[in-house]
């Protein structure tokens, strides 16, 4: 499933140079396209909320090139900066809180989908969602990496962009149901993931630095 997912990767990377080609030469600030991007993230959240949640899905996926073009200009032009990971990662927060934001809303209110139960899973998945990333942004604070786990920010925008763009609300809701209470599962898998890892690295070192009797 890697070995696929790195081919993706790879294949949209190669798409999506003639675009970075052309920021660079028109020498489009990397910020700048990470605010656009974060501003496209929101929008897409709203449309959910609406109800319209094929348009939404259609309008992320198009619209998510911005989360890789940002780093990918920084690096060709050699303004990558702290701020700019920085800038990168509290918008991505942002972002993220408006998407499942979004569907929380859109659970709440829609007539016809109106469903305590499925507020309750998505809520949750905006729960783990942030725990992911604060684990790390915690870990890379005690000086190392825990970027481990099943669902990465790539794979959660990917979820909820691609089903909800080809399938909306087919099967009475049940697909978009379905998908996003495997995000909220596979959100609080990689959590617990990252703080078996933490724990495991961080008991290590302090083994390690334990003097011997």
């Amino acid at each position: 499933m890697q070995a696929l997912w790195s081919a993706i990767v790879r294949g949209y990377l190669q798409v999506i140079a003639p675009v970075a080609d052309w920021l660079v030469a028109k020498r489009v600030r990397p910020n700048t396209i990470t605010t656009i991007g974060a501003i496209c993230t929101c929008t897409a959240g709203v449309i959910f909320a609406t109800g319209h949640i094929s348009t939404g899905g259609w309008f992320l996926g198009l619209t998510a090139l911005f989360d890789v073009l940002d780093g990918t200009v920084a690096r060709r032009t050699g303004q990558s900066s702290t701020f700019g990971a920085f800038y990168d990662s509290t918008l991505d927060r942002v972002a993220d809180g408006f998407l499942l934001g979004g569907l929380v809303v859109f659970y709440a209110t829609h007539p016809r989908y109106m469903n305590n139960g499925m507020v309750i899973v998505t809520v949750l998945a905006l729960i783990a969602t942030f725990l992911t990333s604060y684990t790390n942004a915690r870990a890379e604070g005690l000086g190392f990496s825990a970027r481990v786990g099943v669902l990465q920010r790539p794979e959660r925008i990917t979820l909820l962009s691609a089903p909800q763009a080809f399938f909306g609300l087919a099967l009475d809701g049940w697909v978009l149901a379905a998908i996003v209470t495997l995000l909220m599962v596979t959100a609080w898998v990689t959590f617990f993931q990252r703080m078996a890892y933490v724990h495991r690295i961080t008991t290590a070192a302090t083994t390690s630095t334990t003097p011997g009797e």
